[in-house]
């Protein structure tokens, strides 16, 4: 990756993103920071002096092409970090449509979408797109039915990409965290009604390397995928 590469980043606002933000930030990249809301956004330019910010709701990705109509998409895109995610636990047996719609929509549809609208940036500087999928994308457990089809999903988004954009010289890697110490364990755990111990899990700095690992990696090679499991 370039000096001074632009990078778009969902999820910078904790965890595993904003891991990444501040890696990228302190060594002077520059960052547009994708937020839910005009609030979120003006939160993510105090914490990373000098970033620029989307505002766009991952939530409804039918309305983010609407939403970035009226805001200037960065000229420049060298990487799309899709890094956002949204986890609800609960057996098949359960699980509502909405439960279904909300994490296939966060986790799937608006990283293809956000995906699609950046095409063009992304091919002119034959960059990089990077999705951090989950354990949960290679492997499904009981009661984490719509989250690990979303990341089974996202899996199949990132293969398929890899094919279709290798023409256009755009790097795609998908990265699968293992448990990660972050909110969304935190509330994975108490959905589980377990007590949340974070020294027993990842670091979001740990995985934040890899994923800059794959950013930097020279052009002769290219990592397509990157397994990170708990260590302790």
């Amino acid at each position: 990756m370039a000096a001074m590469a632009t990078h778009l980043i969902t999820g910078a606002g904790s965890g595993i993103g904003a891991a990444v933000a501040r890696r990228l930030h302190e060594r002077g990249d520059d960052l547009v920071l994708l937020a839910r809301d005009a609030g979120r956004a003006r939160e993510l330019a105090r914490a990373y002096p000098g970033s620029r910010t989307l505002v766009g709701d991952l939530g409804t990705p039918d309305r983010l092409s609407w939403a970035f109509s009226h805001q200037t998409l960065p000229e420049r895109v060298d990487s799309l970090l899709h890094i956002a995610g949204v986890v609800d636990l609960g057996r098949v047996a359960d699980l509502t449509p909405r439960t279904w719609r909300a994490q296939l929509d966060v986790n799937l549809v608006s990283p293809a979408e956000l995906t699609r609208l950046l095409l063009p940036q992304l091919r002119d500087s034959r960059g990089a797109v990077v999705f951090v999928n989950s354990g949960s994308g290679l492997n499904a457990h009981a009661e984490w039915g719509a989250y690990a089809a979303s990341k089974h999903g996202l899996k199949a988004l990132a293969d398929v990409l890899r094919q279709e954009e290798k023409e256009h010289g755009v790097r795609v890697t998908s990265v699968y965290p293992g448990r990660t110490a972050s909110p969304m364990q935190e509330k994975v755990h108490r959905q589980e009604g377990k007590e949340y111990d974070p020294s027993r899990w990842i670091d979001p700095e740990s995985v934040a390397t890899a994923i800059l690992t794959a950013l930097d990696l020279p052009r002769d090679a290219d990592i397509h995928d990157l397994t990170v499991r708990p260590g302790r």
